[in-house]
């Protein structure tokens, strides 16, 4: 007499929820955490003044390189499969980097942390969108979801900072029991999908293709500061870098499933939305590292101290998106996408004004909240341009896209602009001093308000009138935390 196997108990959602929340909390909690401790990160491994920028950008390029590869990966493997991957990963790669002893080895494990957070991150969004299936709850849940974004780039500044004092390894050694609850409870709460059989393959040579492309692009422009730009140590790196991405488009041009299908960019609100996003990173991104190099090199501001003094840019991104949600419907993306930019390259330019005499209150505090407030305006206005006009199953791929332009922008902008910080610091006799510092950074800040500019004159691409999408815009991963 047979009997029939033992079925599993249902799963509450509250529990698949939290544990998907932590997850994401995670991932946006390594990009905040790791900008307050890199000066000490620079003088306990020895990295070079325009080396120290692999630190953020190795994490950048590939998470941004493998995260469109990473949001397919699902339907490949399983949920549960693919996000058990991506947590074991990543927290065996933060393991790597609190135990780094070199350079070397802590860009390694910044490198699998950033592949690690590019195959999570979508999963558990992919995850909330098939558990939650009434409108509702889904977007109780997403909301949520997102929410947690915000309370990872707050909580990142302060713990980071906190940490930091102790020993800068404890920024990565925190994801350990995080990592560890993560996978427990993917192996108790996430049910086992069953995969569909997929005809098409999974595009893995065109995730290495962009990846590598741009990690030469960006190491040809690193080092023009040693080699200067004319040099064949920096051009060579930086075409063969170009000529693996015009690859990584033809190949995506005839590839049957590709990451990024070409016919999205025939939608001038796609194409414009994903060129806004794009300055925006290559203007912002780097603020967060130049400041936190200012207010410790130049301030004299101890690791707690700078962690505290991000939390008023982390309120005003927060605030900004939540403005920026409630009124897009009203006046169209393209003209809040044409203020936002402006409001950053305003505060760009005005810490371009920095000196060694600096005050937070009086130098500090507006300029960089100015500058975040922009970027936390932008996010859903772009979202919504992104997704505008597409079918249901385009959208949660324009709105990955959008995202990872914002990584590449981001990892371009932070590479150009520490170069010219450094080499603008390098003329002086002692290039450390607090003076030669500011001056360099000065240099990085008034370029990053020109490419703001750029972004505010990139929306005009998008149409005055968008059409809504046939489902409304997912939220991005990290949007709060930059």
């Amino acid at each position: 007499m047979s009997h029939p196997a033992p079925t599993r108990p249902a799963v509450p959602d509250w529990a698949v929820l939290s544990l998907v929340c932590l997850a994401q909390f995670m991932v946006v909690l390594d990009v905040s955490i790791v900008n307050v401790a890199l000066p000490s990160i620079h003088d306990d491994l020895n990295f070079t003044d325009s080396g120290l920028q692999w630190v953020v950008n190795t994490y950048a390029i590939a998470f941004a390189g493998f995260l469109l590869l990473g949001g397919r990966a699902a339907d490949f493997f399983g949920q549960r499969r693919v996000f058990l991957f991506g947590m074991a990963l990543f927290t065996l790669a933060s393991l790597a980097g609190g135990l780094a002893q070199d350079s070397t080895t802590l860009l390694v494990a910044r490198a699998a942390q950033g592949l690690g957070g590019a195959v999570l991150s979508p999963a558990t969004l992919t995850i909330i969108t098939t558990t939650f299936t009434e409108g509702h709850a889904r977007s109780k849940a997403l909301g949520m979801w997102s929410a947690l974004a915000g309370v990872g780039g707050a909580t990142g500044a302060l713990l980071g900072g906190a940490l930091t004092e102790v020993n800068w390894r404890w920024i990565f050694f925190v994801n350990l029991p995080v990592g560890v609850v993560g996978m427990v409870g993917a192996v108790l709460v996430l049910r086992h999908d069953t995969v569909a059989r997929v005809r098409s393959r999974l595009d893995v040579f065109g995730s290495l293709l962009v990846t590598g492309g741009l990690m030469l692009v960006v190491y040809g422009v690193v080092a023009t500061e040693s080699h200067g730009w004319g040099s064949a140590d920096a051009l060579l790196p930086m075409l063969a870098g170009v000529v693996l991405v015009l690859w990584f488009v033809a190949h995506e041009a005839r590839v049957a499933s590709p990451l990024v299908p070409l016919s999205l960019f025939r939608s001038k609100a796609v194409t414009g939305a994903n060129l806004t996003m794009f300055c925006i990173g290559g203007a912002v991104f780097a603020s967060w590292y130049f400041l936190s190099l200012f207010m410790q090199g130049v301030m004299h501001y101890s690791p707690m101290r700078t962690g505290v003094a991000f939390l008023p840019q982390t309120f005003a991104i927060i605030t900004g998106a939540q403005v920026s949600s409630r009124i897009v419907t009203h006046i169209g993306p393209r003209r809040i996408l044409t203020v936002s930019p402006l409001i950053s390259a305003v505060g760009l330019f005005w810490l371009s004004q920095l000196h060694a005499g600096a005050t937070y209150w009086s130098d500090l505090f507006l300029p960089s909240v100015l500058v975040t407030l922009g970027v936390g305006l932008s996010f859903t206005p772009v979202a919504v341009a992104a997704t505008s006009g597409l079918a249901r199953e385009l959208a949660g791929l324009a709105s990955g896209l959008v995202n990872t332009t914002r990584q590449v922008g981001g990892a371009l902008g932070l590479a150009v602009l520490a170069t010219l910080a450094t080499s603008r610091s390098g003329g002086f006799a002692h290039p450390r001093s607090p003076v030669a510092l500011a001056t360099g950074y000065d240099r990085a800040f008034a370029v990053g308000a020109g490419v703001a500019v750029l972004a505010a004159l990139s929306a005009w691409v998008i149409p005055a009138k968008v059409r809504p999408g046939k489902q409304s815009p997912l939220p991005e991963p990290e949007a709060a935390a930059a």
